[in-house]
């Protein structure tokens, strides 16, 4: 009987030994794999929105200094798509709309001869106000997506104007206030 027990003993404490390596070794993984997904995720949206930066700047100085501008749009596509590839939905469906803005944005700065009939600062401004505000829920879904503790921003930050655009003070037409202000073009 004392050696049926120290049998059951031993094999029960080497089978819970097991069945705690083989979770802890799981659990570990699930970790590690979240957090390459993560440290993905950072390097897609920086690239995402440096790329936005780069050529909305480009824009603005060719309006602003009546030149001719050039960009390669191979970069935008490019961080677009690699975005996609670890963005979860909340996160692609804030791209999308973004990108809906920025070619409203697009259609109402590039398609100009920015040597014979560039925008002013203010029409160029005002071109802006529908990509700055979904730059702002692109980066708070982002935001969101690299841990709950990140709280989402308030103001915009960044971007090709001056300054940061007064879409509150914008007529924004539409019930989801994801269409352009009145005048511009829509994104």
């Amino acid at each position: 009987m004392e050696l049926l027990s120290i049998v059951v003993t031993t094999v029960g404490g080497a089978l819970s030994a097991t069945v705690g390596v083989v979770v802890g070794g799981m659990l570990t993984r699930r970790a590690q794999d979240r957090y390459w997904l993560r440290d993905r995720q950072l390097v897609a949206y920086q690239d995402l929105l440096r790329e936005y930066a780069t050529f909305s700047m480009i824009l603005r100085r060719a309006h602003l200094g009546r030149t001719a501008w050039d960009y390669d749009w191979g970069a935008w596509s490019t961080a677009l798509m690699s975005a996609s590839l670890v963005a979860p939905n909340a996160v692609a469906t804030a791209i999308d709309d973004f990108g809906r803005a920025v070619r409203g944005f697009l259609d109402a700065t590039a398609d100009v001869d920015t040597t014979t009939t560039p925008l002013s600062q203010g029409d160029f401004e005002q071109a802006m106000v529908v990509p700055a505000q979904r730059q702002l829920d692109l980066v708070n879904a982002m935001r969101r997506s690299m841990g709950r503790h990140q709280r989402p921003l308030s103001v915009w930050l960044g971007g090709a104007s001056g300054r940061p655009p007064h879409w509150r003070d914008a007529e924004v037409g539409g019930s989801s206030g994801h269409d352009g202000p009145v005048g511009s073009a829509r994104a």
